[in-house]
């Protein structure tokens, strides 16, 4: 029986680019301290008419058309994100309109930095449940414009995030083909939930002129506290999702992570044991994208040429919540595209 395989990805990077001087003088941090501390080199901004939905439906379009997928097939559209165009409508309904998925039904998923891989979790098992005999596809976005929401001051978060979407398509495999998502684990630790977050603008603490002043409309995070969590946690999640799939971790041949912070991406990478596996990090030149970062790596490896049909690829993120969503999928045929550094705004 046929299983929901991944069978187009596509990205979308603004065309601006950051580089850790401009971000690091508002920081009162060096360029060589933020490598030191992170790994990250630069990252991109959205211009300041683009939102949320206008990089989601460019990652959305450049992934429909790797598939071969019209966008009046797409039955689903699901959005991860926590910096959406506007508090209501979903953000999915303006992605909805700007690709013309008239079929469609769209909606947002808010789980932080893990968004992406909940999304995907969430989809892929919609569309598993229906026959066979339909073809009908998905869309699964990740996308953030964190750009808006941080405090240049503050060190802490403001070197760290950068602008993007990722977006893959979800759909039937064919007969035959032994590829497909294979597996997926979702972990909520509510209470955790302080680590991360962005305090004003909700029903708990309104907009007001003095929630601006005090700056609490801003991300925050604990940087100490959120490293520790994803030490004890990620390798915990990881191990899990394996062993319950069947799957050893000599198997695994390309981990795509959360592109958090390089440098603690590769202090945790040594304790998931994925010892044929490829660490695989695009954090240098984006930054972390917020969900949009899984999606992003992901499609930089396939469009490099570094994905073979059978590979077992393993995503993983974790974000506020806490959250942590893992999927392990036997990569398929796709179709062949520009690579990723060309797929950029003007």
């Amino acid at each position: 029986m046929s299983a929901i395989g991944i069978l187009g990805t596509g990205s979308m990077l603004p065309s601006v680019v950051v580089t850790n001087e401009e971000i690091g003088n508002g920081a009162g941090v060096t360029d060589e301290w933020i490598i030191r501390k992170t790994g990250i080199r630069e990252r991109r901004r959205a211009q300041k008419h683009q939102a949320t939905s206008d990089l989601a439906a460019a990652a959305a379009e450049r992934a429909l058309r790797q598939a071969g997928v019209l966008p009046h097939e797409v039955a689903y559209i699901v959005l991860a994100t926590s910096t959406p165009d506007q508090p209501q409508p979903p953000t999915a309904s303006f992605v909805q309109h700007l690709i013309g998925a008239v079929n469609a039904v769209a909606f947002d998923v808010n789980a932080v930095c893990s968004g992406f891989v909940y999304a995907l979790s969430l989809v892929e098992r919609v569309l598993r449940t229906e026959p066979a005999t339909e073809a009908r596809y998905g869309l699964v976005i990740g996308a953030d414009i964190y750009s808006r929401i941080l405090d240049y001051s503050d060190r802490r978060t403001a070197i760290l995030f950068g602008d993007g979407a990722g977006a893959v398509v979800l759909g039937r495999t064919t007969e035959g083909d032994r590829s497909g998502i294979l597996a997926t684990s979702l972990v909520s630790r509510g209470d955790q939930h302080r680590l991360i977050g962005v305090p004003a603008g909700g029903s708990r603490m309104p907009a007001t002129a003095d929630t601006v002043e005090q700056g609490a409309h801003f991300f925050q995070m604990d940087g100490r506290g959120v490293r520790s969590f994803v030490q004890e946690n990620l390798p915990k999640a990881v191990h899990k999702l394996l062993a319950d799939a069947g799957i050893g971790a000599d198997e695994v041949r390309h981990f795509v992570p959360h592109q958090a912070n390089g440098v603690m991406l590769r202090e945790v990478w040594p304790e998931l044991k994925l010892i044929n596996a490829e660490l695989q990090l695009t954090v240098e030149l984006h930054g972390n994208t917020g969900a949009a970062s899984v999606p992003i790596a992901l499609d930089a490896v396939h469009r490099g040429g570094e994905l073979a049909e059978g590979d077992v690829v393993l995503l993983s993120a974790f974000g506020g919540g806490m959250a942590i969503g893992s999927a392990l999928v036997s990569w398929g045929r796709t179709r062949h595209a520009r690579p990723v550094r060309e797929l950029q705004s003007t």
